[in-house]
């Protein structure tokens, strides 16, 4: 209990610090986005609901890498991205010869195989085609479906504004209207909304599987390299080896709290020398016993094996494709690193160290077949398996960050997008923005991986989930690159061919063997993928209902105005901020608070709360304002915008981002509608022009003097809407099943919003109404 009292009390000050170290990051940014914002030139056009003007920034975010932070990352991402990917020679072979080798040639079949599988969808698909189809330094399968919603209206919730584009983030090429492929594509995803939801469906489906390769992964890699004890200690049982896993994957989901970067940092040296002594053993067993294993370079051999083997070999795919473990987190986990340093890490160390391995292995089982069960431990040389069995164990440990961080990724960009229950996510670095912590997913994955480990106490039922799991991200990944490659890089056709012909065939030849063993343990990932996936289209229906409701019961900028300007209504002194999430008008729950508090404050601020299907928005792009006339009121509407990578900052650090962009908006506004008239005036009459330039800063000075006034009188107060979404009457059973119970079950089991936004309860009100949908 006191070392677990300890690493909480560390965990706490570790995040205590980073927060602090990014709310100072955040500061220096506020003063240089206002800087940024006081020498822009202005722009009006239509905003909000159509019917607005608005102020567009139109700087761009340059993030320009330099080789010594490129090469940091790419040191980090060894102890991170590569643990699954270089750790699968220690069950690949035992899981393709599960009955020991027939024909010693088949050994340069399997190997071929192995060469090939690492060649096509590790090193040509991953590092060099999907990483360049990142989301602004984002991967994963959100990441890419973030992508195709930017170039077309693919997203089901209707809040895309024409100021989206606008963010330097988020700008895009559209399709070019002369390629007539590109733009019927496109067409075809915004005008179908089959077609979306079976976009959606499938978005979900590879989310939930990277998420259960997160619980498989771990177990499958420490309870691999702790069963090598066997090969030295055959004393001990298989119920003592599944327990000292138990009691390591344990520790490991104990540490997440730390971060990427201090994780990274302290595995990296750990896996740098994993790999060296993997590809060093294999070279030397390569020369030591059968140096002509060289020969399966010839894709020849895989046709004889298959000739030989016939469905046998088809069957062996589902061994094959472990060799492919991790090559998925490359992409996943691409947040918290960039592309460069993933491409030069995987080339420079990975890639050979791997295949030197399985080379190595292969040369040694030529002359001892009969080692197949445990061809990795068996051909490490004597002198040296204490040393090699030490280092699998932790690099095994090490295995399963790769898809714990990638899961982490994609659990914050589906929160962001409205596709997963509100949690806790914990910003761990305060130099890069996409490493994460989620602590109830972190919980939630440790529970799995216990619960497999316990349940199926050995690699071979975990290996035939295993590869269930990984055969369907990589062909969802494949059906989503194909839909990049049309629509937004307008590959030419004939390489498109190749691509679907090779990788994806291939992949899709692995899918069909893995789903061959469903009943062997198979099962395991899509059960946790239906799971996973009820819980989040149960969230994403519930919270597309709401919005929609909201959306067809908005309240006109008119009755905005006639609510105002009501003398029943009292003005107080003070500055109150209204939060929702609707961003095409104003709540409907703004005219039940008024109907039961007839009373607003002197300044009022409309703030909607809205993700854009990008990694970050800058500072300087974060917030859209819009005045509601007529100015008198001082009512305003703001847009608050944020990307699947921002952290969603304290109190304190907001307030200060709205009031100082408030005041600016307000200079620039008054400014715009005085302009009509300044410019008309003759332009020698220089005095007159002076004394109007004198006259507009007094007026705008008046009006940010009245929020300074308002902010004076105290505390900002919070109006926040407290809703019950309830099936309309007339549903079917079926839908007051999902809404009634399961979504409105799962929205008070979760974090609210003002718990995301740390707002202060002691200033928040909450207004409570209940939605028919």
């Amino acid at each position: 209990m006191e070392v677990g009292s300890l690493m909480e009390q560390e965990g706490s000050r570790e995040e205590h610090q980073v927060d602090q170290e990014i709310l100072e990051e955040q500061k220096d940014d506020i003063l240089k986005s206002k800087n940024m914002l006081s020498h822009k030139k202005l722009a009006l056009r239509d905003s909000f609901d159509l019917e607005a003007s608005r102020l567009t920034t139109n700087q761009g975010l340059s993030q320009v890498e330099d080789w010594k932070t490129i090469m940091q990352l790419a040191f980090q991402s060894i102890g991170v991205v590569y643990g699954d990917l270089g750790t699968s020679p220690l069950y690949v072979l035992p899981g393709i010869f599960p009955t020991g080798i027939k024909h010693n040639d088949d050994i340069l079949g399997v190997l071929s195989l192995i060469f090939y599988s690492l060649m096509l969808i590790t090193l040509i698909k991953y590092v060099f085609i999907v990483l360049a189809a990142n989301n602004n330094g984002d991967g994963g399968t959100f990441a890419l479906y973030s992508l195709l919603c930017r170039h077309a209206k693919a997203s089901l919730k209707p809040n895309q504004q024409a100021e989206d584009k606008e963010v330097s983030n988020y700008r895009l090429d559209v399709p070019n209207r002369r390629l007539k492929r590109a733009s019927f594509v496109k067409s075809m995803l915004e005008n179908s909304q089959t077609i979306k939801f079976f976009i959606l469906f499938i978005t979900m489906l590879g989310t939930s599987m990277v998420l259960g390769d997160g619980i498989l992964t771990p177990c499958i890699s420490v309870l691999s390299a702790v069963g090598g004890v066997k090969e030295a200690a055959s004393g001990l049982t298989d119920n003592m080896i599944m327990w000292i896993s138990v009691g390591i994957l344990i520790v490991l989901f104990q540490v997440q709290r730390f971060g990427t970067d201090k994780i990274g940092y302290s595995f990296a040296p750990i896996l740098t020398i994993w790999f060296i002594f993997i590809g060093s053993i294999g070279l030397y067993n390569f020369f030591k016993y059968d140096p002509g294993v060289i020969k399966a370079i010839n894709p020849m051999y895989i046709i004889q094996y298959f000739k030989r083997n016939k469905k046998d070999a088809w069957i062996s795919l589902g061994g094959v494709i472990l060799c492919l473990t991790g090559s998925e987190a490359l992409f996943a986990d691409l947040g918290h690193f960039s592309v460069r340093s993933i491409q030069i890490s995987s080339c420079t160390i990975v890639f050979p160290s791997v295949v030197f391995a399985y080379f190595g292995q292969a040369s040694y089982l030529r002359q001892h077949s009969q080692d197949a069960s445990n061809a990795f431990y068996s051909s490490v040389p004597k002198s040296i398996y204490w040393p090699m069995f030490v280092v699998a164990v932790m690099a095994a440990i090490i295995a399963s960050q790769s898809l714990i961080s990638a899961s982490f990724s994609i659990i914050q960009q589906s929160l962001a997008l409205g596709c997963f229950p509100r949690v806790k996510v914990v910003h761990t670095s305060s130099k890069y923005k996409g490493q994460v912590y989620v602590p109830e997913i972190n919980t939630i994955l440790m529970l799995a991986c216990v619960g497999v480990t316990l349940g199926f106490k050995n690699t071979l039922k975990i290996g035939n989930a295993y590869g269930i799991a990984v055969a369907f991200v990589y062909t969802i990944t494949s059906a989503f690159l194909v839909l990049v490659m049309v629509m937004i890089w307008k590959t030419h056709i004939c390489l498109i061919v190749i691509y679907a012909l090779s990788i994806w065939l291939l992949e899709l030849l692995f899918l069909s063997s893995v789903l061959y063993k469903f009943m062997d343990g198979g099962y395991l990932p899509l059960l946790f993928a239906l799971v996973t996936m009820t819980i989040m289209y149960l969230w994403n229906y519930g919270y597309r209902k709401k919005y929609i409701y909201e959306l067809d019961n908005k309240v006109s900028s008119v009755k905005l105005v006639e609510i105002a300007s009501d003398t029943s209504i009292h003005r107080i002194p003070g500055l109150a901020l209204f939060y929702t999430e609707l961003v095409q008008g104003i709540s409907p729950i703004f005219t039940h608070y008024v109907a039961n508090v007839p009373a607003l404050h002197s300044v009022l601020v409309f703030i909607s709360i809205k993700s854009l299907p990008i990694c970050t928005v800058p500072l300087e792009d974060r917030f859209l304002f819009k005045r509601v006339e007529p100015r008198e009121l001082s009512i305003f509407r703001c847009i608050v915008r944020y990307g699947y990578k921002d952290a969603r900052t304290e109190w304190e650090f907001f307030k200060e981002m709205l009031t100082i962009q408030l005041k600016d908006f307000i200079r620039k506004d008054v400014f715009m509608s005085r302009l009509p008239h300044t410019t008309n005036m003759a332009s020698h009459e220089s005095d007159d022009n002076e004394v109007s330039r004198l006259r507009i800063e007094e007026i705008a000075q008046r009006e940010v003097d009245k929020v300074d006034e308002a902010l004076n009188v105290g505390d900002i107060v919070h109006l926040m809407g407290e809703n019950e979404v309830v099936a309309s009457k007339g549903s079917s059973f079926l839908k007051k099943l999902v809404i009634n119970y399961a979504y409105n079950w799962l929205r008070r089991s979760v974090r609210q919003v003002d718990e995301v936004f740390m707002i202060p309860r002691k200033r928040l009100l909450k207004v409570g109404m209940t939605y028919d949908v």
